[in-house]
């Protein structure tokens, strides 16, 4: 079985967000592009998050959403949180 990995670009509106509440927060974050995975010659894919590494955790967030995943999938937050989030940290 051959996997094909393809890059996803970043949403340039929501990585501007992204960068806007790190810098808002006084944090330097670490952009990482996320991917679509797939298995060739079946109709099995997973799409892979972009991720966000700000002070040693890693945030996942999907283009075109409003919610950011903290270290893995189980904890969310809305993304209008985050700058709160951050502060806390």
């Amino acid at each position: 079985m051959k996997r094909i990995k393809q890059e996803i670009q970043f949403e340039e509106s929501l990585k501007q967000r992204l960068e806007f509440i790190c810098e808002f927060s006084k944090v330097n974050p670490t952009f990482i592009k996320g991917s679509i995975r797939k298995i060739e010659k079946t109709n099995l894919s997973y799409i892979e998050p972009h991720k966000v590494i700000v002070k040693n955790i890693t945030l996942l967030v999907f283009n075109y959403s409003n919610d950011v995943y903290i270290s893995n999938l189980s904890k969310k937050i809305k993304l209008s949180e985050l700058e709160a989030y951050l502060k806390n940290i």
